[in-house]
């Protein structure tokens, strides 16, 4: 109950997770993992949410039902309606699986389905300049691409790589956008090596 308390009071109050987090001085990873039900704050940050809205406790903690919450007196951005989509940081080959690593928090997107999605920090500037260091890319996670698709591609026990998709009978090209690097090129028994994070759906310049 209090995942959806403390998300409704912010959307009430026209509040991004970053503004709310700025205003109570927590990391916005905190205000996104509050709303998702993965962790719940302490006793003394509980208090400090109640007075910060101007509410009880025990009215964020859903015990309480019939008091009167006040609008907050000023206004910030409102961010973008959607879903909480986790955003993190690398993708490796696990035993017989994908590891997502890094938690950094959460960022919207209007998608069917969330749990089907992550959203992933672009590093470095093989995709440029279509897409650049620090870029969010909205990944839709699952096991095959088709000719063509950009897509997030794990080779061996390494970190999973941005790249536009190509298969030509036995052989996978990774291609990058940035002329200044070489396609890379996997063929053969090299092909059990390969795993397919997901199907990258949008990029978006972030931080």
């Amino acid at each position: 109950m209090f995942s959806q308390q403390i998300k409704n009071l912010r959307k009430q109050n026209k509040l991004s997770q970053a503004e709310l987090a700025k205003q109570l001085k927590v990391t916005q990873q905190a205000i996104g993992k509050w709303e998702t039900g993965k962790s719940t704050p302490d006793t003394d940050t509980l208090k400090t949410l109640a007075e910060f809205f101007k509410t009880s406790v025990d009215f964020l903690l859903g015990v309480e039902t019939n008091v009167q919450v006040n609008n907050l007196p000023f206004e910030v951005e409102y961010e973008e309606s959607g879903f909480g989509i986790p955003v993190i940081g690398t993708v490796r080959a696990g035993y017989n699986s994908l590891a997502y690593n890094d938690d950094f928090g959460y960022e919207y997107a209007n998608v069917k389905n969330p749990e089907d999605y992550f959203y992933l920090i672009v590093r470095g500037d093989s995709m440029e300049p279509r897409i650049k260091d620090g870029d969010l890319a909205l990944v839709h996670k699952q096991p095959t691409l088709n000719d063509g698709d950009l897509g997030v591609i794990v080779y061996g026990d390494n970190e999973g790589t941005l790249k536009k998709y190509s298969r030509r009978g036995n052989t996978i090209i990774l291609q990058p956008f940035n002329p200044d690097y070489e396609a890379k090129i996997i063929s053969g028994e090299d092909l059990n090596n390969v795993y397919i994070a997901g199907r990258v759906v949008e990029t978006k310049t972030k931080w």
